[in-house]
């Protein structure tokens, strides 16, 4: 199957504590094994030599960093494996032990050799959002980035934590699931958000004031 005939589904896994594998330890495979110790996974790299990063993250005990070559079984159990190393033959060798047991992979700069790929994201705390051109054009992705991380702002963060915080008293309230799902939308609302940016920026400028009464 071509790959411009596979939909692609989006998805946010919980990594934590699961096993996951890089192989290869250079820049591009500390960026990723970066990301994945960000979700609590517990990372494996495999590489004879090391990125100065990976080699710190290895001595805090972050990481686990075998010190060979990789070979077959180092796929056991793994839930998910990034192969990042400068050798199309080892890239390969990954994908292939990783189909045989059924484990995601990911080759980095190789669609054809990705189950699944690294999306652009725009972070601000608990708000994620990815951008994926399905490994197109990694470029436009991160282009697309730029133009969202503009228009969704850090203050985007503690708003986001302040709507799940109502979304948790408002579970606790007696109410019909209308009324419930109307007060949910008002709370996520443009004009909600508007009121929380103009609070804050009226706390951040008379803060002395705001504290004497």
């Amino acid at each position: 199957m071509k790959r411009a005939d596979v939909s692609l589904f989006p998805i946010l896994l919980k990594l934590k504590a699961k096993k996951c594998v890089v192989v290869g330890a250079g820049k591009i495979a500390a960026a990723k094994a970066a990301g994945l110790l960000a979700s609590g996974a517990q990372v494996i790299v495999i590489s004879p030599r090391a990125d100065a990063w990976i080699r710190s993250q290895a001595r805090a005990g972050k990481l686990i960093w075998h010190r060979r070559r990789f070979v077959a079984a180092d796929m056991e159990h793994a839930f998910l494996v990034v192969a990042a190393t400068n050798s199309n033959a080892t890239n390969e060798a990954v994908f292939q032990a990783c189909a045989k047991r059924a484990v995601l992979c990911n080759v980095a700069d190789d669609p054809e050799r990705c189950d699944f790929f690294y999306p652009a994201v725009v972070r601000r705390g608990p708000l994620q959002i990815a951008i994926s051109t399905s490994g197109r054009s990694p470029a436009l992705a991160r282009r697309l980035r730029i133009e969202l991380e503009r228009q969704f702002g850090p203050e985007y963060s503690a708003w986001v934590e302040q709507v799940g915080e109502m979304r948790e008293k408002l579970r606790g309230r007696d109410l019909s699931a209308a009324e419930r799902r109307r007060l949910l939308e008002e709370i996520a609302g443009q004009s909600a958000f508007e009121r929380f940016v103009q609070h804050r920026e009226t706390k951040a400028r008379y803060p002395k004031e705001r504290s004497r009464r």
